[in-house]
């Protein structure tokens, strides 16, 4: 048996699943009706608030601890891939789906050998060659809401930047020009758009009524995910073309597929073809969601916010006026940018929890944690507390820089948020995440002044939980900035 820390005293008694304080349940349902997917997480922290930092649910046959503290939170993290794992229903479900897997779902020795392969293409020397092909997509994203500020036209900000963030992955991860950027057909977006919604779903079902009878959004899904994996197949077989017809092209991958694929082909891999393609779509779906979503929160953030927007455009229009001719070493020095895009992920985590499952008994804090249990880790509940934040509820980015101007190297809000995740599986793409954020925002406060950022109805914009979350109904009004 493990313990993830802290260890309890060996006087304490260890409490049990059953001993656990929880909301009451139904019989052979328990709290499954109870749990609204697309705002479990807020409902999982308003009962941290009422049952503790620990506490018990019930979802059908399956036993439920959820832990909303954060030392504990990351000593589980920090407890994989040996003490947990991503929970099998993922699993099951992706693979039902015909979903390759990837590192995302991997465990043990194939988590091991992907995650070589899925790190040697975020090597900072490979993203920094990556850097042209995310400049084009920063230009069509400009040139895009430049036509909507000329018109006066409202900007529907999630699908915009879910094309830029789709444009951005297939060009830096593939070499691929998918341009949904100009183009408002139905592209793989779009399909895209219908996967993460409906695992998420199906992972909370009661029943899987999907097996008995297919309703149209269930046909719809089928189709999908059936392009998607077309899609993968054909970005896997052109980088292959690529490559061999020039060999050079292995010394220095121009994006991370062939990265990938010079590194399973290295002797020893052990990687297979299934999980190139497995990491491809992981890639394209994460990719996309996590990212957009996160800029859309900060554009709203800011909007509210006009001293943090000030420093903000400042800083852009002072160390890249134009984004689209600036330097990788150019966005690097967007330090206060950066700040923005940490508090963002500190207020609204697009992963405001992860679901884990224990691959051995073992003991969080003071309860036993039996091999198979599943673990719900509450991601933003610390770190949104005055506990452990001053002025926690207020989005203040000055709390990420240090006096002289950098990235504080570490404060109760760095050490306590954990957006990308922890421990050794923590997300392989943050440092290209923060860089198309970077990017985005570049874009938009070096070519325009934002006149309004609404929701339908002038309240905060609601959060929906989709495995990502995202927030609704967020619009944008641009002015074009004078040549």
């Amino acid at each position: 048996m493990s313990t993830t820390a802290p260890t309890p005293s060996a006087t304490t008694a260890l409490r049990t699943f059953d001993d656990l304080p929880g909301p009451r349940g139904l019989p052979v349902f328990g709290n499954l009706l109870q749990i609204e997917t697309s705002r479990v997480h807020q409902q999982m922290e308003r009962w941290c608030d009422a049952f503790g930092s620990i506490y018990r649910l019930r979802l059908g046959k399956r036993r439920v601890i959820v832990v909303g503290d954060h030392d504990l939170v990351a000593a589980a993290l920090r407890d994989r891939p040996d003490g947990f794992r991503r929970t099998t229903r993922l699993e099951e479900i992706s693979a039902e789906l015909g979903i390759p897997g990837g590192v995302f779902g991997a465990t043990g020795e194939a988590w091991k050998r992907q995650r070589r392969m899925v790190m040697a293409g975020f090597d900072p020397a490979h993203i920094k060659r990556y850097f042209p092909s995310l400049q084009r997509v920063t230009s069509r994203l400009v040139t895009r809401w430049g036509e909507a500020a000329a018109r006066g036209t409202t900007i529907d900000l999630q699908a915009d930047l879910m094309r830029f963030t789709v444009d951005a992955i297939a060009g830096l991860a593939f070499g691929a020009d998918v341009n949904t950027l100009q183009s408002d057909e139905d592209r793989i977006q779009n399909h895209l758009n219908r996967i993460f919604p409906a695992i998420f779903k199906r992972i909370f079902a009661a029943l899987p009524t999907w097996r008995w009878y297919a309703t149209a959004d269930d046909r719809a899904l089928v189709r999908s995910v059936a392009e998607v994996n077309a899609a993968v197949d054909r970005f896997i077989a052109e980088a292959r073309a690529r490559l061999k017809a020039d060999p050079a092209r292995r010394e220095k991958p121009p994006n991370l597929l062939e990265a990938m694929l010079v590194a399973a082909e290295e002797p020893g891999s052990g990687i297979t073809d299934r999980e190139v393609a497995g990491n491809v779509f992981v890639m394209l779906l994460a990719g996309e969601d996590t990212t957009a979503n996160t800029v859309a929160w900060m554009i709203w953030l800011l909007a509210r916010h006009p001293e943090a927007l000030a420093k903000a455009r400042d800083e852009v229009r002072r160390v890249c006026p134009d984004p689209t001719t600036a330097t990788f070493d150019d966005i690097a020095r967007l330090e206060y940018v950066e700040a923005c895009a940490h508090e963002t992920m500190r207020l609204r985590p697009v992963a405001p929890q992860q679901g884990l499952q224990a691959l051995r008994d073992t003991v969080i804090g003071d309860v036993q944690v039996r091999k198979g249990m599943i673990v719900f880790a509450i991601m933003r509940r610390d770190s949104v507390s005055e506990r452990y934040v001053p002025n926690a509820k207020a989005f203040e980015p000055e709390r990420w820089l240090s006096p002289e101007g950098t990235a504080a190297a570490a404060n109760s809000a760095k050490r306590i948020s954990m957006p990308f995740g922890a421990g050794p599986r923590i997300c392989p793409g943050r440092y290209l995440a923060l860089l198309e954020m970077k990017m985005a925002m570049a874009a938009l406060l070096a070519n325009f002044d934002i006149v309004a950022v609404d929701t339908p109805d002038g309240e905060e914009p609601r959060e929906v939980l989709q495995i990502a979350m995202m927030p609704v109904g967020l619009t944008m009004r641009l002015r074009r900035l004078a040549p």
